[in-house]
């Protein structure tokens, strides 16, 4: 036999996509070739392959006069990464009639070493799913992402160490030697203790309110005020505030994250919290790439995204956040063509008044011009401004507030379990209506019309606000679905007009 055949995969985007891998051996001179669009990684396999070969205990191909071809199709796809060595090294030894097994139904991923051990990959996950959905019934990985893989139903995972050991297992025929599939990770998606509570932050009753209004109905808040007041602390508390995700959630973001390759455990079972430098590139906030890849908004998806010092990042990167913020996905288009990647997250900005963060406090005199100022202001353009739901200031704390003997607020359980029941309630409502929401803030105008009605006093009310404040028709809907959560929140069932003057109380002011 002078050919074999046999599969791997690779992940395009944030899906797994199918490779064929075939390897042909001819009589001449010692050649070998790997076509099919391979970058640098899988030209390299060449060599990988070769010495891991000859160290398992096999013949090297570069010690044999003959032209050996691999082809990776289909064709027109680039093929990257490290991903299908295992499979050019078995491929190679089928060709050969160094080894025979039954091919059918198996699917092979895993990076090789030059002593032939099994190195992980990134993007396991997805992948192993794109294997299930296609009929495979066996899927070899490295033993490091063997966990990870398992966490997909209907698919026997077989965790490999070295490429020995998987050609042991392939061509046993006695059960003992054989390797043994890897069992299905459980998952525990409840709730863990974090090290900052609600009831370690004194004072800031305002903020607090604002943050479990945000995560009620998974609206946008800003915080700002003058430096060394809370901010930073008030937003890492905010993420223990999310409900727990559900498993297929917890797969998705898993999914996401393995992809970027930056997963560091099995299963990531708690809404992420993303909190990128101000100085942070374009491509790394929103994503991008000549082959796009996800960035912070998506890897934030389900989760939070904390924008500190939030008009200090590039203009840019500030103005790009305009189609996540409405549309919960961010369409990255290039040459190769336009991919789209999932965004829907809770932003939190963060900012001071001014540069120097002391313009409108008594603790110390602000020495911005007013040209710095007016540059600072500038850099949060009013659409931007427009898709935040909820601002609220962070002031100076008294230092009577600080001290061990003044009472704490409430904990984050406490808050927790009210946020929880106002989430029940937005469920219950769409599951009622049947939309395919899950939070307020999801609401388009056609749901707004539907599931949120003001009595003509209140109408006449919100009119004549809404005309006062020169709201826009976004920031007029946006009211509506915040004082939908207030209401929510508060445990009242119709929207009245305290709700709505809480709503408009959180809308941007001159900051």
């Amino acid at each position: 036999m002078s050919f074999a055949r046999l599969y791997s995969a690779q992940t395009s985007l944030l899906r797994g996509e199918l490779i064929t891998i075939e390897v042909d051996l001819s009589k001449g001179l010692h050649t070998f070739s790997i076509v099919g669009l391979p970058d640098k990684a899988v030209e390299e396999a060449r060599d990988r392959v070769s010495s891991a070969i000859k160290n398992s205990g096999y013949t090297s191909p570069k010690s044999k006069n003959e032209k050996i071809i691999v082809s990776l199709s289909p064709a027109e796809t680039k093929k990257e990464g490290s991903t299908f060595d295992i499979g050019i090294a078995l491929g190679y030894l089928l060709a050969s009639e160094e080894i025979t097994f039954e091919i059918q139904k198996k699917l092979f991923l895993g990076e090789l070493a030059l002593n032939g051990e099994v190195l992980p990959i990134k993007g396991t996950l997805p992948l192993a799913e794109k294997a299930k959905r296609d009929g495979f019934e066996e899927l070899y990985v490295p033993e490091a992402n063997a966990r990870e893989a398992a966490l997909v139903d209907g698919i026997k995972v077989f965790g490999v160490h070295t490429l020995s050991e998987l050609i042991t297992h392939l061509t046993a025929t006695e059960e003992t030697a054989k390797i043994q599939p890897k069992e299905k990770t459980p998952i525990d998606v409840s709730r863990h203790v974090s090290d900052i509570d609600f009831s370690d932050i004194r004072g800031q009753e305002g903020a607090k309110r604002g943050l479990e209004i945000a995560a009620a109905g998974g609206h946008n808040i800003a915080m700002y005020g003058p430096p060394g007041t809370g901010k930073t602390m008030l937003a890492r508390a905010f993420a223990t505030l999310l409900p727990s995700l559900t498993l297929t959630e917890a797969l998705e973001i898993t999914s996401i994250h393995s992809v970027a390759g930056n997963l560091n455990a099995d299963v990531i079972t708690l809404p992420p919290f993303r909190a990128p430098h101000h100085t942070s590139s374009y491509v790394s906030i929103i994503g991008g790439g000549s082959t796009p890849k996800p960035g912070e908004i998506t890897l934030a998806h389900r989760g939070v995204l904390f924008m500190d010092e939030f008009p200090e990042f590039d203009k840019r990167v500030i103005e790009s956040l305009r189609q996540p913020l409405e549309d919960k996905i961010v369409s990255i288009s290039r040459a190769k063509g336009t991919a789209l990647f999932p965004s829907h997250f809770i932003l939190i900005a963060a900012m001071n008044p001014c540069p120097c963060g002391y313009r409108g406090t008594r603790a110390k005199e602000c020495t911005c011009t007013a040209g710095d100022i007016a540059r600072y202001n500038r850099k949060l353009s009013g659409p931007i401004m427009d898709r935040v739901d909820i601002w609220v200031e962070v002031g100076a704390i008294g230092y009577e507030k600080l001290g061990s003997d003044a009472p704490v607020g409430e904990k984050t359980e406490t808050i927790r379990d009210r946020v929880q029941v106002a989430r029940a309630k937005q469920r219950t409502r769409f599951e009622n209506a049947n939309r395919p929401h899950t939070t307020n803030s999801d609401m388009n105008a056609k749901d707004i019309s539907a599931l949120i009605t003001l009595d003509p006093k209140t109408q006449t009310f919100f009119n004549q606000s809404a005309t006062k404040l020169n709201l826009s028709p976004r920031a007029y809907h946006r009211v509506l679905k915040l004082a939908r959560t207030i209401a929510d929140v508060n445990g009242d069932e119709t929207v009245g007009t305290p709700h709505i003057l809480e709503a408009l109380q959180y809308r941007p002011k001159a900051l």
